[in-house]
């Protein structure tokens, strides 16, 4: 009996031993929908919008996309993957915000700057120059011939 305890003791000193090693870090990357960047959930299956992290609505169902770790500093406390910087080095927007075709950053640095790197418009959109602040320099093409203009040149009205 005294080596059956002696072989107990020995596997709970061992898993003593394992739970206290430091452990590598989790990659939370992952691609969500539409080919954006997400945050990866414990439970290694569910990927939520990067936008969706830290928006006080737990996503995750062990609500690892609130926690204070990850929002307590916002965007400091984000991991670099979940975060665009604007050319204004104050203002920032999620990374699944860039190439979205929305001026989320205020000045279409998220669309059309050198940091955004962004492919030219798709098929879905019309290249010009539009007149409303929400875009840059592509308009969904649902807008087109809607009787509003949105490019400088009306090339939404008479063109598209």
């Amino acid at each position: 009996s005294a080596m059956v305890l002696l072989i107990l003791a020995a596997a709970l000193a061992l898993g003593v031993a394992l739970a206290l090693l430091p452990r590598a870090p989790v990659n939370r990357f992952c691609t969500a929908p539409n080919n954006r960047t997400g945050f990866l959930c414990d439970d290694r299956v569910t990927c939520v919008p990067a936008r969706w992290v830290c928006d006080r609505v737990s996503n995750c169902r062990n609500g690892e996309d609130e926690q204070q770790q990850l929002c307590g500093d916002l965007p400091h406390s984000l991991p670099g993957f979940l975060v665009f910087y604007c050319s204004n080095p104050r203002s920032w927007v999620y990374a699944d915000q860039r190439c979205n075709g929305m001026n989320d950053c205020g000045d279409c640095s998220d669309e059309t700057g050198s940091l955004a790197a962004c492919p030219p418009c798709g098929w879905e959109w019309w290249s010009c120059s539009p007149v409303h602040y929400e875009f840059c320099s592509c308009i969904p093409r649902r807008l087109c011939q809607d009787g509003i203009q949105h490019c400088l040149s009306w090339s939404d009205e008479f063109i598209c």
